[in-house]
């Protein structure tokens, strides 16, 4: 599956930086051509180059995932819901204030890799997730792939 990476030079975008020690200030699930992606003022689906033109830079990798369909309709699952800013907040208070009718950007991500077979963090960890701790996961061979 593949992951979008985003940022610009927002106060936003530079605000969520800063609190989360990201080089990156969002993060978008993708299938090619639309994303998902949980950003103010909810999740939406869109078309990847919507999110593009959104930002200053952006990257995608592509991450393995065991059952990306399901993952993808784990996320699709979620459109409509509100974006969560205390979840984010929680970052600074060093609190868990995650909702789960609510979600930031990669908060969701790895919540659909989880669904998806996939587990990028520990369970427990996940409400967590920043951006830039998606950008730093080591380079995984494909699945079914031998070394």
């Amino acid at each position: 599956m593949q992951v979008l990476l985003c940022r610009s030079r927002k106060v936003g975008s530079v605000l969520i930086r800063a609190l989360t020690w990201s080089s990156w200030s969002h993060a978008a699930l993708c299938n090619g051509t639309e994303c998902i992606e949980a950003t103010w003022p909810r999740v939406r689906r869109v078309p990847i180059a919507d999110v593009i033109a959104a930002h200053d830079d952006f990257t995608v990798i592509d991450l393995p995932c065991a059952w990306p369909n399901v993952a993808w309709a784990a996320a699709l699952s979620q459109v409509g819901r509100p974006y969560d800013w205390a979840a984010l907040l929680g970052f600074l208070a060093h609190r868990d204030w995650a909702s789960p009718a609510r979600w930031f950007c990669s908060e969701l991500v790895a919540w659909a890799f989880a669904k998806g077979g996939s587990p990028l963090f520990r369970p427990d960890s996940t409400y967590r997730v920043t951006p830039q701790m998606i950008w730093e996961l080591p380079p995984t061979p494909p699945l079914g792939a031998t070394k």
